[in-house]
């Protein structure tokens, strides 16, 4: 396990890169997300201990905002990472440990390297202004850096809150950190 902590290639304000991934249970493309006030976009998958920690946080939020969108993108190498095969993320799916609205497998790893994502978990908060999504938050989670840490202080739902209410997120709690993404041997 590498500890990373997020750099991403996307400043506030940016369009979401588009996407068009398959997911546990369909493939889906980021129109299909069009009528959610905002989306969340969460580079994360089943290994990681950093991962694991913020499902409870990721299915909440998924199940307490009906305008948001939480979707979970998995990058990793499968082949060197079992664990992070689509049928692995299926069987967290099935099981109800991940329930986000989507759950999406990014096998070439495009679309990981296009937001800048490096780590597990590296959410990204984009605010839909007129049918497009705008980076909104980049930043960690919560204030529980390890995974055994216990979170008093919920970052993301505090930039959720503010891009629901059409205000400026205010939170700036640093990088999101975790283990790195497990990239493909070039």
């Amino acid at each position: 396990m590498v500890l990373k902590e997020s750099d991403p290639a996307l400043s506030l304000g940016d369009e979401a890169p588009a996407f068009d991934l398959p997911g546990v249970d369909g493939d889906y493309t980021l129109a299909d997300f069009a009528d959610y006030d905002a989306l969340l976009v969460v580079f994360t998958c089943n290994h990681c201990p950093y991962a694991q920690a913020k499902f409870d946080l990721l299915n909440e939020l998924a199940a307490d905002y009906d305008d948001l969108a939480v979707v979970g993108i998995n990058p990793n190498d499968a082949e060197e990472y079992p664990e992070d095969s689509v049928e692995s993320m299926r069987e967290y799916v099935e099981s109800g440990e991940v329930a986000y609205d989507a759950y999406l497998r990014d096998e070439s790893q495009a679309v990981a390297r296009e937001y800048g994502a490096v780590c597990t978990p590296d959410p990204f908060l984009f605010a839909n202004e007129d049918g497009t999504f705008r980076l909104a938050y980049q930043g960690r989670l919560d204030d529980a850096p390890n995974p055994d840490d216990e979170a008093t202080e919920l970052y993301v739902r505090e930039a959720v809150d503010a891009v629901l209410a059409g205000e400026a997120v205010t939170v700036d709690p640093g990088p999101s950190r975790g283990c790195s993404i497990k990239w493909h041997e070039e």
